[in-house]
């Protein structure tokens, strides 16, 4: 029999660098401040450690526009810091993932500013240049972060493209010779001892060489664009040759950032004798509540649409492939205020609750950090108190078209990024025990209540409860290996369904209202109920008929 690779019994942690934990009171989180929470991290029972980016950077998207791949931005520390760290890790048995942020730079990268110098620098295909068309941009795209997705270089005259800021150029994935390099910093990383790669927004690399223009809705200035440059004509070629290049010569675990993917595509991606990625980040279930200006709308989104998402996705890449399992991380609001209930009385319950959904599926669970003590997402008072750039430019941008205050508020307060990038709250005392300085973003006010030290001071905390999903997983075949068969589809207050493998079957079942709600699961048949699991402590269920679930409560049952 085949082992199972090791990321498939895997757990990971997200660490946001800036946010995590800081050393030396300057107000950001550094590479010292994570060496000195590993045993916190490997007590929650994490097995690989993801890192958002701690390149050198002018830090204009917070890390993902990046100067030099191989060297540490002096905020975080030392490359001889980063070395501590990835040793300290390994040395308890967890391993560690980097970012790798290939689709674009920072404009202060030497091949940028090398392409720049000179329409004919032998550095110029390093990028996308093309010259303007009847006085304007060459295409009509919008940079995901607002305006237009072109700059135009008056030393050159012509234009640069960038997906994101302007500060951050597109690769030109077309040029082999920007490819080699890519790769060998790749390998110097591996070689290093990292243990594998998140890459960001990887498929976007390989764009539409024809460059058209997209269709302009009303109302806006600039077309997305994303149609030809998401998954784009040479995309599984490129990622194959980045295989055979660099991954296959390691034992490495690979995830790619994929906005726009869906299930076919996942499954091209992540087949294992494709030889491409081991899973995708899809952002299917993210979307849900987008309206008409995407997440800013921030409208209702329905337990139907959510459960239709994820069994869609745990039966398309089921033996074709491999789910990556997540429901929040830094671009991302808080998990108990997107699809729980955060107000005090539910908060607790509902993200345990949250986390047995997530965590009893197929595929490897991914924690961001402060999920597991169940932070919160923030409403800071103005919009000065805000720190993203996405953020600032959505709401410059609207201020210009003369939406309310208030309305431009709610949709940051329920969809922005910042919500997930308020400094861990490890204690208590002044900011929440991140720093001894001034953060570089205020901590969120709730974290005298929701911090690390009263999570572990509570045997039946947020945090204790992930840590038992945690063990299950790396103890429990089913929850690995099992098939996925969702029950009670049209169910729009509770998500229910089993996982079996062999001659074992577990139910999982998620009461997502605040209300009690009673089920029957007899079409399972007479079988002897064992609770595994459950957010209700005090309570036995012997049967599967008429099963009383309180507000938000979730457990996981072997039938037999």
């Amino acid at each position: 029999m085949t082992q199972t690779p090791w990321w498939k019994k895997s757990v990971v942690y997200q660490i946001y660098p800036r946010s995590f934990n800081d050393s030396n009171g300057d107000g950001i989180g550094d590479i010292p401040g994570m060496i000195q929470k590993l045993d916190y991290i490997k007590e929650l029972g994490i097995d690989v450690i993801w890192l958002s980016p701690v390149y050198d950077s002018p830090n204009d998207d917070n890390g993902y526009d990046i100067r030099d791949y191989q060297a540490i931005m002096d905020e975080f520390g030392t490359m001889e810091d980063f070395d501590l760290l990835l040793q300290q890790i390994h040395e308890r048995g967890m391993k560690l993932v980097m970012d790798l942020v290939v689709n674009h730079t920072s404009d202060e990268h030497e091949w940028f500013i090398e392409s720049r110098s000179s329409a004919k620098s032998p550095k110029r295909d390093y990028y996308i240049w093309k010259k303007g068309i009847d006085g304007r941009e060459p295409t009509n795209w919008a940079s995901n972060f607002g305006g237009s997705a072109w700059e135009y270089d008056e030393n050159t005259e012509e234009y640069y493209l960038h997906l994101f800021s302007k500060k951050q150029p597109d690769l030109n994935w077309e040029n082999p010779l920007l490819r080699e390099d890519i790769y060998e910093m790749m390998k110097w990383w591996l070689d290093k001892g990292v243990d594998g790669f998140r890459m960001d927004v990887i498929n976007f690399i390989s764009k539409d060489q024809r460059y058209p223009d997209g269709e302009v809705k009303p109302g806006n200035k600039y077309a997305s664009g994303s149609s030809y440059f998401r998954n784009g004509p040479r995309i599984h070629e490129f990622l194959q040759e980045m295989y055979t290049k660099v991954l296959s010569h390691y034992d490495t675990m690979t995830v790619g950032e994929m906005p726009g993917v869906g299930v076919e595509e996942g499954k091209l991606y992540t087949a294992e004798e494709r030889k491409e990625l081991n899973m995708v980040f899809h952002f299917e279930h993210m979307g849900l509540g987008d309206g008409e200006h995407g997440k800013w709308s921030a409208l209702s989104w329905k337990l139907t649409d959510l459960k239709r998402i994820m069994t869609k996705w745990q039966k398309g890449l089921d033996q074709k492939g491999w789910n990556s399992l997540y429901w929040n991380n830094h671009d991302q609001p808080r998990v108990v205020s997107r699809f729980g209930n955060d107000n005090e009385k539910f908060r607790e319950k509902s993200a345990k609750m949250l986390a047995t959904c997530l965590h009893g599926m197929k595929g490897t669970p991914y924690v961001y950090q402060g999920e597991e003590i169940g932070m919160t997402n923030v409403a800071f008072p103005t919009i000065e108190d805000y720190e993203d750039i996405e953020t600032l430019n959505w709401y410059k941008e609207q201020k210009e078209k003369g939406i309310e205050e208030a309305e431009m508020m709610r949709a940051i307060y329920a969809r922005g990024r910042d919500n997930a990038r308020t400094p861990m709250q490890w204690n208590d005392s002044k900011h929440a025990g991140f720093t001894t300085g001034v953060p570089w973003l205020q901590v969120n006010p709730n974290y005298k209540r929701i911090n690390v030290t009263n999570s572990l001071n509570d045997p039946h905390s947020v945090f204790y409860y992930y840590k038992s999903l945690i063990e299950l997983r790396k103890k429990d075949e089913t929850i690995v290996h099992g098939s996925y068969h969702l029950l009670l589809p049209d169910d729009e207050d509770v998500y229910a369904y089993t996982r079996t493998y062999k001659d074992d079957m577990l139910l999982i079942v998620c009461n997502f209202s605040s209300s009690v709600q009673t089920r029957s699961f007899s079409e399972l048949g007479e079988r002897k109920v064992d609770r595994i699991l459950s957010n209700e402590d005090s309570k036995q269920t012997y049967s599967l008929e008429n099963v009383e679930l309180s507000p938000y409560e979730a457990f996981i049952y072997r039938l037999t």
